[in-house]
């Protein structure tokens, strides 16, 4: 599977991902302790939706989101986000996480954004405030998460939303979260992934939850569709370790209203928490 991200900006995923990105990023930086964000595979940072890329797949719901009277207000900060990036107006770029997580940044916070493929690296470079604490580095982004997570008690917030363009992705992502979690056990880890079946998925998330240990997993699903056809993406799913107050709430508005507003027949949206409660 390949999920670059240009190709599938503003599409439900997005939306889904985004909006609870953004109550993560709230409830880390309201701590008094300095935060650090490492971003294992970050793209371009900026997308235009009038672009071939994103033209090619016609995928974008943020017109749906941005005219729906019916959104919850779980979706405020995104869509602030979203004007921000659109101030002549219109809605002709969409903002990706490494904005998201920029513009929630205090000074005394920093943030590690790495990207490998040249071109993305490029335009992230041109896109990121440098006042924003940025680093953009054109990087193995597994590797940085295992050599510079900052060790207990330093805050940290592991962000992997990879493009899936390789079979071991999953594992990747799992040997980093665990390797991060030995070294700071309180680190808030968001995994995003795709759903295609239901086997697959529900794996992952078993071993998503012996990673995690004794901690708090929360898992929030938007699904299109039934698991019918597992050739297919038929939703996606963020897995939180260490998940902040208040995720459980947000993150099933977010997910339910997804789901209902841009799936089909037999759409689903639902968080569900393993080891207590947030």
């Amino acid at each position: 599977m390949n999920y670059r991200h240009v190709f599938h900006a503003g599409n439900f995923a997005d939306l889904a991902k985004h909006a609870i990105l953004t109550h993560i990023l709230r409830a880390l930086t309201a701590r008094a302790v300095p935060l650090t964000v490492i971003d294992t595979h970050a793209g371009a940072g900026l997308y235009d939706l009038q672009g071939d890329e994103a033209r090619r797949t016609g995928e974008a719901g943020v017109d749906t989101l941005m005219d729906a009277v019916d959104a919850p207000a779980a979706f405020d900060d995104l869509k602030a986000a979203v004007r921000r990036v659109n101030a002549r107006g219109g809605r002709r770029y969409y903002p990706g996480s490494p904005l998201l997580i920029a513009q929630a940044l205090r000074p005394r916070d920093r943030y590690l954004a790495c990207e490998l493929r040249p071109d993305d690296h490029a335009a992230l470079k041109g896109v990121l405030p440098r006042e924003a604490g940025a680093q953009v580095l054109r990087d193995d982004g597994w590797r940085i998460a295992a050599e510079r997570a900052p060790a207990a008690p330093a805050g940290l917030l592991l962000f992997i939303d990879p493009p899936f363009e390789r079979p071991d992705d999953p594992a990747q992502a799992l040997a980093v979260a665990a390797q991060t979690l030995r070294r700071n056990p309180a680190a808030v880890i968001v995994i995003w992934l795709p759903i295609k079946d239901l086997t697959g998925f529900d794996d992952f998330v078993g071993r998503a939850q012996d990673v995690a240990g004794r901690r708090t997993v929360l898992v929030a699903e938007a699904r299109l569709r039934p698991l019918s056809d597992p050739m297919s993406m038929n939703g996606c799913a963020l897995v939180v370790i260490n998940p902040p107050p208040g995720l459980e709430a947000f993150s099933r508005a977010v997910v339910e209203w997804v789901a209902r507003t841009l799936g089909g027949a037999g759409g689903q949206g639902r968080t569900v928490i393993f080891g207590g409660g947030v």
